[in-house]
C-alpha cells in the first residue's frame, strides 16, 4: 500500500475536550432554536402572505409595501428622535454616577450599585403603571403636582402629541440605567493608578484628569454601551404599548411597536416579517458606521 493510500485514522474525543463539545453543543442548540431558525422563518415569511394553513409567495411584495408605508417612516423618524434624546443623555448620567460613586468605599459601591440596577430587575409592566401615575393627567398625578407648584399648570402628559414624546423620553432618562452604571464602574476600577499619580504631579486638577485620563481609557466601554444603547432603543416596544399605545395621533408609534401590531393586531405576518428585517438592517448599518468612525483607536 503506497503512502497516499494509507486509511486515515479518526482522532477520538475524550475526556475533557468530550466536555467541552457538550457544553458548546447546548449554547449551539439554544441559538439554533431560538435566533437562527426565527431569523430564517422571518426571512422566508417574509416573501409569502403567511397563512397558517397554507401561504402564497408573493415575492418582494411586502417589502415595497414597507418602503411606501408612511406610517413605517413616521415610525422610524420617531424611533431615530427617541434614540437621539435617550442614548447620549442615559450615557453621560450613568458615566456621571459612576464617577460619583468611584471614591466610596466598596460597601458602598456595593449599595449604590444595587440601588441602581433594582429598576433593570423590575417588572417593566410595574414600572410602567407607576410612570403611568406619575404622568397622571389629573392634578393627583405627581409631575402635574411639581409643574403646578412652579406655576406651569397641568398637562395631559401622554394624551398630547405634543408632550406625548417628551414623556417616554423622560421616563428613559430617569430610569435604567444600572447596567450601564456597573459597567462604567468596573472600567474605572481597571484604569491604571498610575496615570493619575503622573497627571498629579504634573499639576493636573480633577477636570484635566477627567478629560485626558479616565475618557481616552473608557473610549472601549462607552463604544460598547452606546452601540448597545442605540439597538435597544431602535428596538424599543415596551414603554410605547404600555404608556401611550403609540398614540396620540401615531407621535410615540416606534418601529417595534408598528410591527407588533401589524403582526398580533392586523395579522399582517409578511408584512411585519418584512419590517422587522428592514430593521435589522438598519441597525446593522448604524452600528457598522459607529465601528468604523468610532472605533478607529480602540483596541478589544
Amino acid at each position: 500500500m503506497t503512502e497516499y493510500a494509507k486509511p486515515i485514522k479518526r482522532r477520538k474525543i475524550k475526556g475533557d475536550a468530550a466536555w467541552g463539545y457538550a457544553f458548546v453543543a447546548v449554547a449551539v442548540l439554544v441559538f439554533a432554536m431560538f435566533t437562527a431558525y426565527p431569523v430564517v422563518s422571518a426571512l422566508i415569511i417574509s416573501f409569502q402572505e403567511y397563512k397558517p394553513l397554507g401561504s402564497t409567495f408573493i415575492g418582494l411584495e411586502n417589502y415595497t409595501e414597507t418602503f411606501k408605508d408612511s406610517l413605517f417612516w413616521k415610525a422610524v423618524v420617531n424611533t431615530i428622535i427617541y434614540t437621539l434624546l435617550t442614548v447620549p443623555v442615559s450615557l453621560f448620567l450613568s458615566f456621571a454616577v459612576s464617577i460619583l460613586i468611584l471614591p466610596l468605599k466598596k460597601k458602598l459601591q456595593t449599595t449604590f450599585k444595587a440601588v441602581y440596577y433594582l429598576p433593570a430587575v423590575a417588572s417593566g409592566v410595574a414600572l410602567s403603571v407607576v410612570w403611568l401615575w406619575i404622568f397622571d393627567p389629573m392634578p393627583v398625578g405627581i409631575f402635574n403636582k411639581v409643574t403646578s407648584f412652579f406655576g406651569l399648570g397641568t398637562h395631559n402628559w401622554l394624551g398630547s402629541s405634543a408632550y406625548a414624546m417628551f414623556s417616554l423620553v423622560l421616563m428613559a432618562w430617569l430610569s435604567s440605567h444600572g447596567t450601564s452604571i456597573i459597567i462604567y464602574l468596573a472600567a474605572l476600577l481597571g484604569i491604571d493608578g498610575s496615570y493619575y499619580e503622573a497627571a498629579e504631579l504634573d499639576g493636573a486638577n480633577f477636570f484635566q484628569k477627567l478629560w485626558y485620563i479616565v475618557v481616552p481609557c473608557l473610549k472601549p466601554t462607552t463604544l460598547f454601551l452606546l452601540v448597545t444603547g442605540i439597538i435597544g432603543s431602535f428596538q424599543v416596544f415596551q414603554n410605547a404599548y404600555l404608556m401611550t399605545g403609540g398614540g396620540p395621533d401615531n407621535a410615540t408609534t416606534m418601529v417595534g411597536l408598528l410591527i407588533f401590531n401589524n403582526a398580533f393586531k392586523y395579522f399582517e405576518f409578511g408584512k411585519a416579517a418584512a419590517q422587522s428585517l428592514v430593521l435589522a438592517a438598519i441597525i446593522a448599518g448604524i452600528s457598522l458606521v459607529q465601528f468604523k468612525f468610532l472605533g478607529k483607536d480602540v483596541e478589544y
